[in-house]
């Protein structure tokens, strides 16, 4: 007996794991199934199941799967779980099986911002696949992430929070025509009904509340008003009679979701993407069209661009000449993933369906197509090198090229693009400010409606003018020739400032003057500027009836030798010279009262020479130019300036040999210092004039 009981217990283990076995296989084909049609967080839970019952000895390629299966759909519907569903599925060598899990893994990594560990599945992944365009771009960006993050944007974003609602996702608005005074856009936000909120199944595809459709519309004063559910599309009853119908039966399919429309130029035909459960089953999105009439939007009525119904298409997006349909689908045809499609119209059907060529659609999914006023394209995608997750891109024709079929591919980057979801861009018009979704530092993966503005690029020549001694002239005057054909005076202020404001792509001359003093003159240009500049320029006016001391000239010690240090100030004068044509200068150099009087005459003689040698070298006439040196014999005589900046000195003061002698050692070397110059003064103003 006791044997034949312990062949019975034998044999009903045998049948457990047997029928344990089976129900495992059933259920990872049922979550297959609804893999199949797009209930990715349906077929999450059923393979997170089946995995925790799989032994990794017994079974292990199955549990390698199982836990793939789960890293997809997980991926699919952004939860940060992939990440580690993929680890699993790497742990089984599921590799062995496909290694499109290393491409997966590393997508993955890159959209957590782990750049590093993505680089390494990429690698991973190229070592058989060497040519795979989406990790070459994948592998390539995690590279350069941290070069892009240093560039610049002028645009600026926040977040537009009177579209978002807390614990919702709100995305891809939209402008209802070009009044641009009525926006609609995408989002789970739970409607109230009389009092409380009218909850609806969630989603097999997201896991997430069903999506909708809602609008609002600018008052008189510009702003937003209160946002409401789009009235009269289908969908509401529609779901809530489908909803009911599948609660009596065991299919448990979701209700009818609304999203991601376009309008025509007048606003009053819109195109939508619609899901609709038939049979108990989501079977993919449709594009749907309605009119609108007396406020509300029609009665929808399906698009047909495939003769295949199963084909999903959806994110319709119109030209806007309104003869141009772009959507996206899976339709085979495309480079694989979603793609973007178009479509011609022909009366009131759409005919011709066809991908955009390889320079817009990868195997990998474009998705979010928007066409500007000016013809440009935006779509976003996680095919070509980005920062991870969607990214929004900007595509034009190239018309330096002889094939119109060729785009020129441009990434937004910051602050439109992080390693999250970025994506569903709309313009206001034909200007470059608008909005656009993101779920950037969402935890959750919510998303969220952001604002963005290109402000006008500002170009501003300000500064101050005054005489040698930092006095303002207030009396100076300013003309300004551009390219462009500008040519325009202004007045300085009475503190000597002035600001002026100049034009983008135009090249400038700026002439300075005043009464009594040397004319000068700066040339500058706004040539392909990228953002806004203040070119700030402060101009010091050299007086006519008296010596200019030039600061910064220096010579070789008890040399005439000038050092390297003396060249920029040397080069200044060699501007004002070439400012002012008309004049001749005496320049002069001085000595302190050390060393006897024919050594110091013979010395400061030379050092003019020197000076006017550099100028004449660098094309001023000789003739314009009177060296002389005068030794110790024309020392300083301080005035206000100068006594403000030496309190022992007098203003008045001539720093003779007598006034230095009186002094402690260390003043007496500041005044021999002071009486160490080189100066210029004017002769003649009127040098080939006659």
């Amino acid at each position: 007996m006791n044997k034949s009981r312990e062949i019975l217990v034998c044999v009903v283990c045998v049948l457990l794991v047997v029928l344990t076995g089976c129900s495992i296989q059933r259920r990872v084909k049922r979550a297959d199934k609804k893999f199949a049609i797009g209930e990715y967080f349906a077929a999450a839970d059923i393979y997170k199941e089946c995995y925790g019952r799989i032994s990794t000895k017994k079974d292990r390629e199955l549990k390698g799967y199982v836990a793939y299966q789960q890293g997809e759909c997980y991926r699919l519907i952004n939860n940060p779980r992939a990440a580690n569903c993929y680890q699993s599925a790497l742990r089984c060598k599921y590799y062995q099986q496909d290694s499109i899990v290393f491409l997966h893994a590393a997508q993955v990594l890159q959209y957590q911002g782990k750049y590093k560990d993505a680089i390494k599945h990429y690698e991973s992944y190229l070592e058989s696949h060497p040519d795979d365009y989406v990790a070459q771009a994948g592998r390539y960006a995690c590279m350069k992430i941290d070069d892009w993050r240093k560039e610049t944007s002028r645009y600026k974003i926040a977040e537009a929070k009177q579209f978002n609602a807390q614990r919702t996702s709100n995305f891809a608005p939209m402008f209802i025509g070009q009044q641009n005074d009525a926006l609609m856009f995408t989002s789970n936000r739970q409607e109230k009904q009389r009092g409380t909120k009218k909850l609806k199944r969630p989603s097999n595809v997201t896991g997430q509340q069903l999506f909708q459709l809602f609008q609002t519309r600018k008052n008189a004063a510009g702003q937003w008003e209160e946002i409401v559910p789009a009235e009269g599309l289908c969908g509401d009853q529609q779901a809530e009679e489908q909803q009911q119908q599948n609660d009596s039966t065991e299919k448990q399919a979701g209700a009818a979701e609304l999203g991601v429309c376009t309008f025509s130029r007048d606003g009053r035909v819109m195109y939508f993407t619609y899901s609709r459960p038939i049979n108990g089953q989501d079977l993919g999105a449709k594009i749907y069209k309605s009119e609108r009439a007396s406020g509300e939007w029609g009665e929808a009525q399906e698009v047909k661009l495939f003769a295949d119904s199963s084909i999903t298409v959806g994110h319709p997006a119109l030209n806007l000449s309104g003869d141009t349909l772009y959507f996206v689908s899976d339709a085979p045809g495309g480079q694989g993933g979603k793609d973007i499609w178009f479509a011609e119209a022909d009366g009131s059907n759409w005919t011709n369906p066809q991908p955009l060529p390889s320079s817009i659609n990868t195997s990998a999914d474009e998705m979010y197509p928007y066409i500007h006023a000016d013809g440009t394209l935006y779509f976003s995608s996680n095919g070509h090198p980005g920062y991870g997750g969607l990214d929004i891109f900007k595509a034009e024709r190239d018309s330096a090229g002889k094939d119109s079929t060729i785009w020129v591919l441009y990434n937004m980057g910051a602050p439109f693009n992080t390693n999250g979801d970025d994506f569903g861009i709309t313009f206001d018009g034909n200007t470059q400010n608008g909005y656009f979704s993101s779920n950037r530092n969402e935890k959750k993966g919510f998303d969220k409606i952001y604002q963005f503005t290109l402000p006008e690029m500002e170009f501003v020549a300000e500064g101050l003018i005054t005489d040698e001694q930092g006095n303002a002239l207030s009396d100076a005057k300013l003309r300004l020739v551009g390219s462009d054909g500008t040519n325009s005076k202004l007045n300085a202020r009475r503190d000597g400032t002035y600001k002026i404001k100049l034009k983008r792509d135009v090249k400038y001359a700026m002439l300075v003057t005043a009464r009594g003093y040397l004319n000068t003159k700066e040339r500058f240009e706004t040539m392909d500027m990228k953002d806004s500049k203040t070119y700030h320029y402060d101009f010091v006016l050299s007086p006519i009836s008296r010596p200019v001391k030039m600061d910064n000239i220096f010579y070789e010690f008890g040399s005439w030798q000038l050092t390297k240090a003396s060249e920029e100030e040397l080069l200044t004068l060699v501007k004002l010279l070439q400012d002012n044509p008309n004049i001749t200068i005496e320049l002069s150099a001085h000595t302190d009262l050390v060393g006897n009087d024919e050594f110091n005459q013979e010395l400061s003689q030379k050092r003019a020479q020197s000076c006017c040698n550099f100028l004449i070298n660098h094309g001023i006439e000789s003739d314009r130019l009177t060296p002389v040196g005068y030794g110790k014999n024309r020392p300083v005589v301080a005035d206000k300036a100068l006594h403000d900046k030496y309190k022992f000195i007098p203003q008045e003061q001539v720093l003779d040999e007598a006034f230095i002698l009186s002094l402690p050692a260390d003043q007496q070397e500041i005044c021999n210092q002071i009486n160490r110059r080189t100066e210029f003064k004017v002769l003649k103003t009127t040098y080939k004039l006659y």
